[in-house]
């Protein structure tokens, strides 16, 4: 989890965040924090600094791949703790970016928790990291982690279990989700197969497409 410090950087004088997590045993408290703009972290005590952009019920807990930080780690030549890039939880085990959209994780005895979308870089994460041009580099490997929303609340701890207990009847990863809105916007129209349990901010992106270009053949100016 993570608190409120103001950054010391000339690209974001004075900003103020949250995205320096540090690892913390629990329980934590899970639960639904409201809507994007009003509601912050899904974890209680988590600071969310920005609410246009971060936090909210679609984005109310943000999971990463200890496996893709051990990567990163190799390529950057950097120790990358557990919570280095924001994450409110570090998995083991578990392939994140290939999690189908609407997939449902239950962790530990009570806490449900629906993925919803991939994570989308911003200066603040570069800035974090102090790696440059790292939003770009982060947008190429396209393994983001994960959003998710909090279907059933209740308490977790350090260690608990994760276990995937629905995977719905489509084939629309995080990863897909994420290159569609990032770098092939053509590829829009396929996240349509999940729209139920998409975030609606990416469902958007998806209709915008569909309406303006029909069902997913490549355009100029798609």
């Amino acid at each position: 989890m993570g608190r409120p410090r103001t950054v010391d950087h000339p690209d974001l004088p004075g900003h103020v965040t949250g995205i320096d997590k540090q690892p913390v045993e629990g329980p934590l408290r899970i639960s639904a924090p409201g809507p994007k703009g009003v509601g912050g972290s899904g974890v209680a005590g988590d600071a969310v600094c920005n609410k246009q952009h971060h936090g909210g019920d679609d984005q109310a807990v943000y999971a990463v791949a200890r496996e893709d930080l051990d990567g990163w780690e190799r390529e950057l030549d950097r120790t990358l703790p557990n919570g280095a890039f924001g994450e409110n939880l570090t998995t083991e085990g578990l392939d994140v970016s290939g999690a189908l959209i609407g997939e449902r994780w239950r962790i530990g005895a009570d806490v449900v928790l629906e993925v919803t979308c991939g994570r989308i870089p911003c200066l603040n994460f570069q800035v974090h990291l102090g790696e440059r041009g790292w939003v770009k580099r982060f947008t190429r490997k396209g393994a983001p982690g994960a959003y998710l929303r909090v279907v059933e609340p209740g308490e977790i701890r350090a260690g608990d279990p994760v276990e995937i207990v629905h995977r719905p009847d489509h084939e629309v990863t995080v990863a897909l989700q994420f290159r569609a809105v990032m770098t092939e916007r053509a590829l829009l129209p396929r996240l349509l197969a999940a729209r139920d349990a998409l975030h609606p901010e990416a469902l958007k992106e998806a209709e915008k497409y569909v309406a303006k270009y029909g069902g997913g053949e490549r355009q100029t100016g798609g």
